[in-house]
C-alpha cells in the first residue's frame, strides 16, 4: 500500500505504520480499537462517571439479586448498547458497595450473587424517583449515533477478519472498497 493510504484516517500513523513487513492482522486491530476510542468519545456512550456504576448497581440489585455479569450485562441491554461498564468497574463498586454495608454476597448456584441490605434498599428506594443512569438525556446519544457507532465498529472488525484471512487479491478489493466507503462518507458530509 501506498505511503498516502497508511497515513489517512486513523490518526497519525495509519493502519499501526503500514502494512508493509508488519502484521497486517495487528494494524487493522489498532485501527479497529481507534476507531472504537473514537466513537466513545464523540458520543459519550461508554464512559460513565464512577457514580453512575454505583448508582445503577443499586438500582438494578432493588429489583433482585444478580451476580457481577449479569449486571453489566443488564445495563448494556438497558442503555441499549450504550454502556457497557467494565468488569474493573463494576466489581470494585460491588466490593466497595458490601464494604459499606450496602449489599452482601452470597454463593449461589456456584456464582457470587449480590443482593441489597436493609441500608442498601432505603438508599436505592431514596434514588429511585430519579432517572436510572443508563437512561440518558443526551440527544447525542440517540439511536443514530449508536446505529453509526455500531456500524462503524462492524465494518472494523470485518477489516480486521479479512486481514487476517483474506488472500492478496481479496485485501486489494477490500482496500478499493473502504477507499470509496470513505470518499463517499465524506460526500454525505459535505452535503450538510
Amino acid at each position: 500500500m501506498d505511503g498516502a493510504r497508511r497515513n489517512g484516517g486513523f490518526g497519525t500513523t495509519g493502519f499501526g505504520g503500514g502494512f508493509a513487513g508488519d502484521n497486517p492482522g495487528a494494524a487493522i486491530w489498532e485501527a479497529l480499537e481507534q476507531m472504537r476510542s473514537s466513537f466513545e468519545q464523540r458520543t459519550g456512550t461508554t464512559r460513565m462517571a464512577r457514580g453512575d456504576v454505583r448508582a445503577a448497581v443499586l438500582a438494578l440489585l432493588l429489583e433482585e439479586p444478580m451476580h457481577g455479569y449479569q449486571i453489566i450485562s443488564e445495563i448494556e441491554q438497558r442503555s441499549g448498547g450504550s454502556w457497557k461498564p467494565s468488569a474493573g468497574s463494576v466489581y470494585p463498586t460491588l466490593q466497595l458497595l458490601a464494604d459499606e454495608g450496602l449489599i452482601v454476597a452470597e454463593e449461589l448456584r456456584g456464582r457470587k450473587t449480590y443482593s441489597l441490605t436493609d441500608l442498601g434498599r432505603e438508599q436505592a428506594e431514596a434514588a429511585s424517583d430519579r432517572p436510572a443512569p443508563w437512561e440518558s438525556s443526551s440527544p447525542r446519544d440517540g439511536g443514530q449515533h449508536r446505529a453509526l457507532s455500531k456500524a462503524g465498529v462492524e465494518l472494523a472488525a470485518a477489516t480486521a477478519q479479512l486481514a487476517r484471512s483474506g488472500t492478496p487479491e481479496q485485501l486489494e478489493q477490500a482496500a478499493t472498497v473502504l477507499d470509496e466507503t470513505r470518499r463517499r462518507l465524506y460526500a454525505i458530509l459535505a452535503q450538510g
